[in-house]
């Protein structure tokens, strides 16, 4: 299972709820994006959540 590798988001679960009531589990996955970028100096590629791109705490090489 990919984990983002700055925030350490992952797949969470839960349960769906139909109007009866009735339940099942579901899971919500982040949108995880491939990315390369600088761990330690050196490029990395790495897998980053969309939302991390977009606020900024990730630079791309």
């Amino acid at each position: 299972m990919a984990k983002d590798f700055i925030t350490g988001r992952k797949t969470s679960f839960g349960n769906k709820r139909s109007h009866a009531l009735n339940s099942s589990r579901r899971s919500w996955k982040p949108n995880l994006q491939k990315v390369r970028i600088l761990v330690d100096g050196k490029p990395k590629r790495v897998w980053v959540s969309a939302r991390a791109l977009k606020s900024g705490k990730v630079t791309r090489v």
